[in-house]
């Protein structure tokens, strides 16, 4: 049995704390990591570099966009990060967050879509599935800090906008 050294260790270490800080980030497996597996999947399951259908590319473009310039406009009025890793100071009401409470999310679920269909992937719907559970759970935690944080506000705010889908859901 070979023995590693400290170096080795060191090495590994580092690799498997770089793994994890890609996984952890939630927008990093949603446009990183998740597209990589889908194409590569689909690549070696159809035997040949997977070509995207082109009339659902705009949802991945939508859905990027969406977690992106929202996360700036979020920043940009002073209420939190890109992530929810920690309570904003200020409930945002106005500009996206006037449709649906969470817009950041909801881009990252319509990007999966867009992945799911452009690449015709059971493995892209299993993880957009497997995503809309992971999300809905997160938004039940936020909504409790949030209601700790900004009670009635929070409670005006959650009969005027819906959680998800604006005027539906």
């Amino acid at each position: 049995m070979l023995k590693t050294g400290p170096v080795e260790k060191n090495a590994n270490n580092s690799t498997i704390r770089r793994l994890l800080r890609v996984i952890g980030s939630t927008a990093r497996r949603s446009f990183v990591l998740y597209p990589m597996l889908v194409i590569a999947f689909e690549s070696f399951r159809r035997a040949g570099l997977e070509v995207p259908t082109p009339y659902f590319l705009p949802l991945l473009v939508w859905g990027y966009l969406e977690y992106r310039l929202v996360g700036d406009y979020r920043q940009r009025h002073k209420a939190g990060s890109r992530s929810f890793g920690e309570v904003p100071e200020q409930l945002l009401q106005e500009g996206p967050f006037r449709f649906t409470r969470n817009p950041m999310y909801l881009g990252h679920l319509i990007f999966m879509l867009g992945l799911a269909l452009s690449f015709e992937s059971w493995l892209g719907a299993v993880i957009l599935l497997f995503n809309l559970r992971w999300f809905h759970q997160r938004v039940l935690k936020d909504e409790a800090l949030l209601q700790a944080k900004f009670g009635p506000e929070y409670d005006d705010y959650r009969r005027r906008v819906k959680r998800w889908i604006p005027f539906l859901l």
